[in-house]
């Protein structure tokens, strides 16, 4: 029904990684505490307490430099894959609790409860505390909830209530309730394009709502839509997708065992060209580039590398071909090579770099997607084969 009231509410695990460590050694509790790799290597912050926050610590930050910022800093190394059990165990005991719910990212989960309020007592900002408190006293994990009438609003308010906050952002009041609010807090508006608009006179959301979303297009290019939508409490409804869609991926078992390198080179590419023209045609970026290799003897081994979200033909071919190298070390052929693309984020939402030179760039990938699907795969090519 269109003309129904929309009501999602966005879970935020808070310091997730950290919380989860404090509950294995309670002595972390109200100390700074990052979970990441070692001060003394190459090792980046994954996760940083609110007590580390302070000192200016943040997750992505060299360990080395956090620890500069904050030395009485504690540094533990933690267990992805036990964060990932607890993850997934917290998401299925959340599809006992709302009629729909996705895993936005590990830490992060998207709740639909539009059609069901007089399923909770038309008081649904009463459940979402019934929720928090539920994460708190059977996972010891303290989150934040916010809810609204779509996705971004939710995310956007969680965000300012942030740690162990609930929120309920009333229908009607969202473009009223981020009037004040920093620009930063809008998806996509990371730190350039912050600056960019930040010298064109925009500080505030508010002032982003007085202007028409073809003013915002002529600043922004495509991105502006995005942007005009958001600044005035719009976003995306539609909860579950993604977790249909973890990765794209595309594998060619060959007619028979090949050995030669540029001949798998070769094969790489065309195996790009693929998943790329799918990603781009969600208006998704990928995070990460997993290689599969399978060897005559049917050994296979998967090597992956995290990226700058990318949805380019080029990055992603070089990118591939470099796992290729590392990872071909026997001297048997191979018989099957795949390349799969994950970790997506939406191309609309991401920090801007707002080059003339990467415009251009989307521009001709798509262009060149439209002439693919007229006159076939092979009829035009991006770089070189």
């Amino acid at each position: 029904m269109e003309n129904q009231k929309k009501y999602i509410a966005h879970l935020d695990l808070d310091c997730f990684f950290v919380s989860v460590e404090r509950i294995k050694n309670p002595d972390l509790i109200g100390k700074p505490v990052v979970v990441g790799g070692s001060a003394e290597g190459r090792g980046v912050v994954a996760s940083a307490s609110y007590e580390a926050r302070k000192f200016g610590v943040h997750s992505a930050m060299p360990t080395a430099r956090a620890q500069r910022l904050c030395p009485n800093l504690i540094i533990v190394h933690g267990s992805h894959g036990e964060y990932g059990r607890i993850s997934k165990k917290l998401f299925e005991r959340l599809k006992q609790l709302a009629p729909i719910v996705e895993r936005a990212s590990i830490d992060e989960m998207n709740m639909d409860f539009t059609g069901c309020e007089h399923l909770y007592n038309n008081d649904l900002p009463g459940f979402i505390k019934i929720i928090q408190k539920t994460v708190k006293e059977e996972f010891k994990l303290p989150c934040t909830i916010a809810l609204g009438s779509n996705k971004t609003i939710a995310k956007i308010a969680a965000n300012q209530v942030k740690p162990n906050g609930v929120i309920f952002i009333l229908h009607g009041t969202e473009a009223e309730y981020l009037a004040p609010l920093d620009i930063n807090v809008i998806p996509g508006i990371g730190k350039k394009t912050e600056e960019y608009l930040k010298e064109k006179g925009f500080l505030k959301v508010a002032d982003l709502q007085k202007k028409s979303e073809d003013e915002l297009l002529k600043i922004l290019g495509k991105h502006g839509s995005w942007i005009h939508h958001a600044a005035n409490g719009k976003g995306s409804i539609t909860i579950g997708e993604r977790e249909d869609a973890k990765s794209i991926s595309r594998e060619e078992t060959f007619a028979s065992d090949i050995s030669n390198i540029a001949e798998l080179e070769k094969i790489i590419f065309e195996l790009t060209e693929d998943v790329c023209r799918q990603v781009r045609a969600k208006h998704w970026m990928a995070q990460t580039i997993t290689l599969k290799l399978r060897y005559s003897d049917f050994k296979t081994i998967t090597r992956a590398k995290s990226i700058e979200p990318t949805n380019d033909d080029t990055i992603v071919t070089k990118i591939s071909r470099d796992l290729l190298h590392v990872s071909y070390s026997r001297k048997l052929p191979l018989r099957l090579l795949g390349v799969k693309l994950s970790n997506f984020c939406d191309d609309q939402q991401l920090d801007l770099s707002l080059t003339p030179t990467d415009e251009k760039k989307q521009t001709i990938l798509k262009t060149v997607d439209k002439i693919r699907d007229k006159f076939g795969k092979k009829i035009i090519h991006v770089g070189s084969t």
